[in-house]
């Protein structure tokens, strides 16, 4: 037996599949799908997330993302709005009927997101978060997993088996890179995982191109990658002004750029046979 027992594939007859309802929209994730998530960094102001939300769910944008507890570097970085920026997503989704997904740090956090948020994500900082592992596992709502920074493939899949072992078995694994010495990309994207874990593990995997990469001109060609090496979908970053961005601003697609970009995933998910058009 692997190490990873419950995310392994030989765990499972078929590849897992996660279904994500909202009252205007029902997204699948995993095998034969090409998922695209999008939005902002991290959640600004009102009227600029509601007006791309808009965009998204116009250029095809399966969920939204949205940072409303940033984890900085620095402790003087914009650090999100919390509740307040909660607001603004649900009324995000209220609107386009799109799926909501954001970062979640901190165990005392569940009960302030948890009737709200459809998918939590646990970043690369917390993915050994092994208190807030435990309690996610509780819960029946998505969790995307991404690989620590200099995590192992063998660390991250036992990561996501804390989260199977407590019972909720709708996990999705991020790759965004990992640390290493290349200094021209803010990450380097380890494209080999992707297939790694798809041969390894039943669960879907999604790939990160814009933490991966850091610089907004290589996303659309490292998204193009992953779908080609099994990916079953991206999480990008979005911004109407990139260069006013309060956060991660080189590493947003503007909207003509993610445009662009969805007509080459479009094009691509069709090669692979991968279905990326909303129901």
């Amino acid at each position: 037996m692997r190490p990873f027992k419950l995310a392994a594939k030989e765990n499972k007859d078929k590849n897992t599949i996660i279904e994500i309802n909202t009252p205007g929209s029902r997204v699948y994730i995993g095998e034969g799908y090409c998922t695209i998530i999008a939005g902002p960094c991290a959640v600004e102001n009102r009227d600029d997330y509601i007006k791309l939300a808009k965009f998204l769910k116009s250029a095809g944008v399966h969920m939204l993302r949205g940072g409303l507890f940033k984890p900085r570097t620095s402790p003087y970085s914009f650090r999100g709005l919390g509740r307040e920026g909660l607001d603004i997503m649900v009324e995000a989704r209220d609107i386009t009927g799109l799926p909501l997904i954001t970062e979640i740090m901190d165990v005392r956090d569940l009960d302030i997101l948890y009737d709200s948020i459809d998918v939590f994500q646990v970043g690369s900082r917390n993915m050994q978060n092994f208190t807030l592992l435990d309690e996610l596992g509780k819960i029946d709502k998505p969790v995307l997993l991404k690989r620590g920074l200099s995590a192992t493939i063998e660390e991250w899949l036992l990561a996501a088996e804390y989260i199977l072992k407590g019972g909720n078995e709708k996990v999705i694994l991020c790759e965004r890179g990992i640390r290493t010495f290349e200094p021209y990309t803010r990450n380097t994207l380890d494209i080999g995982a992707v297939a790694l874990v798809k041969h390894l593990s039943h669960l879907p995997v999604l790939v990160d191109p814009s933490h991966a990469t850091g610089k907004w001109e290589l996303v659309t060609p490292v998204a193009k990658a992953a779908i080609a090496a099994g990916a079953d979908g991206v999480m990008v970053e979005v911004h109407q002004d990139p260069d006013r961005a309060l956060s991660d601003g080189k590493q947003s697609l503007n909207m003509d750029n993610f445009l662009r970009m969805m007509k080459e995933l479009q094009k691509l998910a069709t090669i692979e046979n991968k279905k990326i058009d909303r129901d």
